[in-house]
């Protein structure tokens, strides 16, 4: 929650005029490198959504987050739908882990039934193009990806691009907002 990439992008959203809600995982808390089982990060999740709803009772509510974090959500959402959550947004979603590309990790998404944005850098390891686009398309209407030219993972940008991390962060924040919009225009 207190990640440098994590407070950049909450800053850029509230530039953005879009409120969020930071929370850790109870792993990341004890500063365990192991992640907690997914029962306890979706009741994690769940948590942070009620929390959200307490806070802000009149704003309307899209869940994601980064990686292990979006993961968690959308396994979540797929388990049982989030009270009054919109849609999900998932900022470099890990299809698999690097080095062996697999869908596996996305079979719950097809429970998922309302609209989920993936922006997922060009260079992630954690989501091989040859296989996030096809399954995106596969999701169907509901679902978009946002691809951000040679970024990673963390989205991070080699130097020879003559891009800067802040700008691939701020090209990835924009279309989340956009897709926000849209999303929450049906609402």
């Amino acid at each position: 929650m207190r990640h440098p990439f994590m407070m950049a992008v909450a800053d850029d959203l509230a530039a953005l005029g879009i409120a969020t809600l930071r929370y850790q995982f109870p792993f990341a808390e004890r500063q365990a490198k192991r992640p907690d089982p997914p029962e306890l990060a979706q009741a994690t999740v769940r948590a942070a959504v009620s929390m959200a709803r307490r806070l802000a009772p009149a704003l309307p509510l899209i869940a994601g987050g980064k990686s292990f974090g979006g993961r968690m959500t959308s396994q979540a959402q797929a388990a049982a739908a989030l009270p009054e959550v919109h849609g999900l947004a998932f900022l470099g979603f890990p299809l698999h882990p690097p080095g062996a590309p697999s869908v596996a990790r996305a079979e719950h998404l097809f429970k998922v039934r309302i609209p989920m944005l993936f922006l997922q850098g060009t260079n992630d390891a954690f989501a091989k193009l040859a296989l996030i686009q096809p399954l995106v398309e596969r999701l169907g209407k509901g679902s978009a990806l946002t691809l951000l030219q040679d970024a990673d993972h963390s989205f991070h940008v080699p130097a020879r691009t003559g891009r800067s991390d802040t700008q691939v962060r701020t090209e990835m924040l924009t279309a989340l907002a956009a897709w926000a919009d849209e999303v929450l225009a049906i609402v």
